[in-house]
């Protein structure tokens, strides 16, 4: 997807520059090993046009969690990277679009034995109507199962680190040139991980299963769709899933916080239930977009205002 970056502003250590003057040099440390982390956050407007990002506290708390398992002290609070991000969407007059915060070394020296860098923090922002198809959100999308495994290693898997990106991106567009909508990555027992930037939720009479946060990420997109489904009461377990799991259930889909709630309706060919998206699926999709949305009272402190 092309950037709208006209007339867009970065965040950068405090401080706002035009889009096109935010750079970074060439020896900058992470560019070259990969010591970063980052987050993906959404801002949606209700019918008002009134403003609010998701989950704002539980994105800017896994990145300073990320941050710390890589041993990256964040020179500022959660709180001040939280209203940076609502200053941010405020600078570019976004009332609804997609976050960047990313954190990342300085190029004050090289070599892994690099030490006393800076650590600096961008925030970026723009447009994201939807990351695939819109269409695709009521047919489905086709799967295919990666050559390429998840990470063994779980500080990969449940994290966003900036250099372990790498696996899903060959994953993805793998996938892509197969004619694919999508990659399936398997852990390394070789049973269902989670898709190239996306977890797999599946439903198979009426009860939702998905695979344990111990070899994907613990989205929270994921963690959204648990307590919608409890509070809908629908059944929603962790378990191992395999391939056949997946081709013999009612209904499965995707979740993440680009696809939001994707319907999947084939995986290497074979189709899914009935083929298209199913009345679980449609159900938990459309509470999903309520709720992000501003439209439900329902789980309301999930949104900060942009104000």
């Amino acid at each position: 997807m092309f950037l709208n970056t006209d007339s867009k502003f970065i965040w950068l250590n405090g401080n706002f520059s035009p889009w096109d003057e935010s750079k970074v040099h060439m020896l900058t440390h992470t560019l070259h090993y990969g010591m970063g982390v980052f987050e993906g956050v959404r801002a949606y407007s209700d019918s008002n046009g009134k403003g609010s990002i998701f989950r704002l506290q539980d994105h800017t708390k896994r990145l300073f969690d990320a941050a710390q398992k890589i041993d990256l002290k964040i020179p500022f609070s959660m709180d001040e990277i939280n209203q940076a991000q609502i200053e941010t969407l405020k600078k570019n007059s976004l009332s609804e679009g997609y976050i960047r915060p990313l954190v990342f070394l300085g190029n004050e020296s090289m070599g892994l034995r690099a030490r006393d860098l800076s650590v600096n923090v961008a925030i970026a922002c723009w447009e994201w109507p939807s990351y695939m198809d819109p269409e695709k959100k009521a047919q489905g999308i086709d799967i295919i199962k990666s050559p390429f495994n998840q990470y063994e290693n779980p500080l990969y898997s449940n994290n966003k680190i900036i250099g372990t990106y790498i696996n899903s991106i060959m994953a993805l567009h793998d996938a892509l040139r197969k004619g694919a909508d999508e990659a399936l990555l398997l852990d390394k027992h070789g049973n269902i991980s989670e898709g190239s930037g996306e977890n797999l939720f599946i439903v198979k009479n009426n009860c939702l299963l998905t695979p344990s946060a111990e070899y994907c990420l613990n989205g929270i997109t994921r963690q959204s769709i648990f307590e919608i489904s409890k509070s809908l009461e629908l059944e929603i377990n962790e378990v191992v899933l395999s391939l056949d799991d997946l081709k013999n259930a009612d209904e499965a889909f995707f979740t993440g916080t680009a696809v939001e709630v994707m319907p999947i309706r084939s995986i290497d060919a074979h189709v899914i239930g009935s083929g298209k998206r199913g009345p679980v699926t449609e159900i938990l999709q459309s509470k999903y977009s309520q709720i992000a949305r501003g439209e439900s009272r329902a789980f309301s402190h999930w949104l900060t205002n942009i104000i």
